[in-house]
């Protein structure tokens, strides 16, 4: 006899499976505190299951989308729309925070020890652009370092594929029953998934839990409350403006589990999975969402670019500099939409942001290990509005490209 859940558990049961995890992992975590380390390798064994099948599921996911389309047209249009939704969330999230740091300034009466120098030269922006789109082999592109080069790789072979006609079409096969397999090993992995980030978040609370209060509190103040209010009012009120009411009872219905791991484990691109999962389950069309959301997973960073203008006004307090005036604050903007939407995507984006940051405004090279520490810190938040803002930014690509109703034909 099959036993009928009621709806709620339904729609909701995984969900709460995985909220219950983590506050067990948190306990967990403040009871061992450093002894918390032992269970990191049960979360690893997660992290480990799903990087190993991210790689082949973003190249069949990508490029079988594109190879189904029969009008390429609608690849420029959807890739068109990505980058105008990237840009526009990308700068709200930034003037969001820049609100926040002059109504609440991160680094009153705050001194540091400065650290060790480091080589600002180390990193040219011609070799990060060659690593960012391209590999030097084909078994580099194999791999989760060079995210951005594979997803290349992935739209020209499916527009490859969508070109050669009729001796294409058993390849095209091939690639769409590529992706259907990989989906379902994802959610064989997910079967796991309460086991593996339990374990990880107790590593996570009794390792860097005292560091996590530490000094840098003050910054914490800033950047979680707004983290958190900007996840749950700006992206209501993008899933509103993509499908109204429909679309944000959709949206919360489905995004859970992608907020969870993705917090848990602080990878965008480990949230892949979870996200096209909810993406499908709210109706988004695939050939948008499989094509956003992936490479959204490495260019399009709203938590970074709120963690950027922090950063930024982190180092102006501690050098009891003004930020204020026009200037000052329209420079944070384009460094902060540079660092979340341009830079993200090439390889070390994250430390190229930083040091983009220190020699635009002259800082002293010693301040990168204040800045990384930061990074550090707000990493949980930032990675959860990271991943979410892809989810979000798909609806809002249907919404443009297939007009109100799209949920409806969905």
């Amino acid at each position: 006899m099959k036993i009928k859940l009621p709806a709620f558990l339904n729609s909701y049961g995984f969900s709460i499976i995985l909220i219950v995890s983590l506050f067990i992992g948190a306990l967990l975590g403040l009871i061992l505190q450093k002894d918390a380390v032992a269970l990191k390798p049960l979360g690893d064994i997660f992290l480990n299951l799903l990087f190993t099948a991210i790689i082949p599921l973003v190249f069949f996911s990508i490029s079988s989308a594109v190879a189904s389309m029969s009008n390429i047209k609608r690849l420029g249009k959807i890739m068109s729309a990505m980058v105008l939704i990237f840009i526009a969330t990308g700068l709200i999230a930034s003037i969001i925070m820049i609100i926040a740091v002059i109504i609440y300034p991160p680094a009153t009466g705050i001194a540091f020890e400065l650290g060790e120098k480091i080589n600002l030269q180390q990193l040219t922006a011609s070799e990060q652009l060659v690593k960012a789109f391209t590999a030097s082999d084909f078994a580099d592109i194999l791999s989760k370092k060079n995210m951005l080069a594979l997803i290349i790789f992935s739209i020209l072979i499916g527009l490859a594929t969508s070109s050669s006609g009729e001796k294409g079409k058993a390849f095209a096969g091939f690639l769409s029953s590529g992706s259907t397999v990989m989906m379902k090993l994802i959610s064989f992995i997910m079967y796991y998934a309460p086991f593996g980030l339990c374990a990880y978040f107790a590593y996570l609370v009794g390792v860097f839990g005292e560091e996590l209060l530490g000094s840098y509190a003050r910054a914490m103040i800033v950047y979680y409350p707004t983290a958190i209010l900007y996840f749950f009012i700006a992206f209501t009120l993008y899933a509103f403006v993509a499908a109204g009411k429909k679309g944000v009872n959709k949206f919360w219905g489905n995004i859970i589990p992608p907020s969870l791991i993705s917090l848990a484990t602080g990878s965008s691109i480990a949230t892949i999975p979870s996200n096209l999962q909810a993406a499908n389950n709210i109706g988004v069309p695939k050939d948008i969402s499989e094509v956003i959301i992936p490479v959204g997973a490495t260019t399009h960073m709203e938590g970074s670019c709120l963690a950027a203008v922090l950063k930024i006004a982190f180092l102006f307090g501690i050098f009891n500099m003004s930020f204020s005036g026009t200037e000052t604050i329209l420079t944070a903007l384009g460094i902060a939409l540079l660092a979340g939407v341009v830079v993200s995507g090439i390889p070390g984006g994250g430390t190229i942001g930083e040091l983009m940051i220190i020699s635009f405004y002259g800082f002293p090279p010693e301040v990168f290990p204040i800045i990384m520490m930061i990074g550090t810190i707000v990493d949980a938040p930032a990675t959860m509005v990271n991943a979410i803002g892809d989810n979000v930014s798909s609806m809002l690509a249907a919404r443009m490209l297939g007009g109100k109703n799209w949920i409806e034909k969905a």
